[in-house]
């Protein structure tokens, strides 16, 4: 009877904590991205990430992305992880708008974390005005989460 109860209580604790992790959003592409935060009124958060060879990028997902306390505060954002993977095949067209965003945003390491503001030009273009940027920050998600807040709310 004590292992089935424990059987039970390890297969709701491991689908929770599953069903946690999927409730925050990456989006690959930028323009699904922009739409959503233009209906919505949100700042970008775009991660610049190297997923498959990057163990700082790995630590910052582990340490801060995947957590509740980041699910809860991005609430308030859309984010787009931009990957540059080394071994995972990736579509074309992802692959040109991350290259076109790292150079754009002038990328030299991973992590990098942008926040930008979407402004619509007269043109019909989507100007993305930067907030500023940051990477790993040691001490976990509170230490990370401050680091961004002062990045998005100070004053433009």
């Amino acid at each position: 009877m004590k292992k089935v109860f424990f059987l039970i209580f390890f297969v709701t604790l491991s689908s929770s904590k599953t069903f946690s992790q999927q409730r925050v959003q990456w989006h690959t592409d930028l323009n699904l991205a922009l739409n959503e935060a233009s209906k919505e009124n949100k700042k970008i958060l775009l991660f610049f990430t190297g997923s498959d060879w990057c163990g700082w990028c790995k630590r910052l997902q582990n340490e801060v992305f995947k957590t509740s306390d980041f699910e809860e505060w991005s609430n308030s954002l859309v984010l787009v992880e931009l990957d540059f993977p080394r071994r995972t095949p990736q579509d074309q067209k992802i692959k040109n708008q991350n290259l076109q965003l790292q150079s754009m945003f002038q990328v030299r390491g991973y992590p990098t974390v942008h926040f930008v503001i979407p402004e619509k030009m007269n043109d019909g273009r989507t100007n993305l005005k930067s907030l500023g940027k940051t990477g790993y920050v040691r001490g976990g998600p509170t230490a990370w989460l401050n680091v961004a807040n002062n990045i998005i709310n100070k004053t433009l």
